[in-house]
């Protein structure tokens, strides 16, 4: 069993995969089977649900990496990090924060995400 850093070093390294094969192999090492994936943007079930997702963000910034930014925070079978999507020049292109649970084996079986940081209370 991987460590769950590495577990989402390799989630994250998928999404920055351009090759949809390399993609394909970090995920399946990941992501159990019937995964769920939610974001703003989409909810995925599966891993071939998120993988068609992923490749349709990648199409749209072609180049980019998407990077884990905090060390991960975790307790019992969750866990929460911090990311940023970064161009090829450095350029930070979005920035959120994922909350993650796995499975008994280390894998991850359903992952949260959300957009930039939360508003202050006014």
């Amino acid at each position: 069993m991987m460590t769950f850093e590495a577990t989402i070093d390799r989630y994250c390294e998928a999404w920055s995969a351009a090759d949809p094969n390399r993609r394909f192999s970090l995920l399946a090492d990941v992501w159990s089977d019937g995964g769920i994936y939610c974001d703003p943007t989409v909810h995925a079930v599966g891993a071939s649900a998120l993988l068609d997702h992923i490749a349709a963000v990648i199409a749209r910034r072609p180049g980019s990496r998407v990077l884990r930014t905090s060390a991960l925070d975790r307790h019992h079978d969750l866990a929460r990090f911090t990311w940023a999507a970064v161009a090829e020049d450095g350029a930070v292109l979005r920035d959120g924060i994922d909350i993650a649970t796995f499975d008994a084996s280390g894998r991850i079986t359903r992952m949260i995400g959300f957009f930039g940081s939360p508003e202050p209370l006014r």
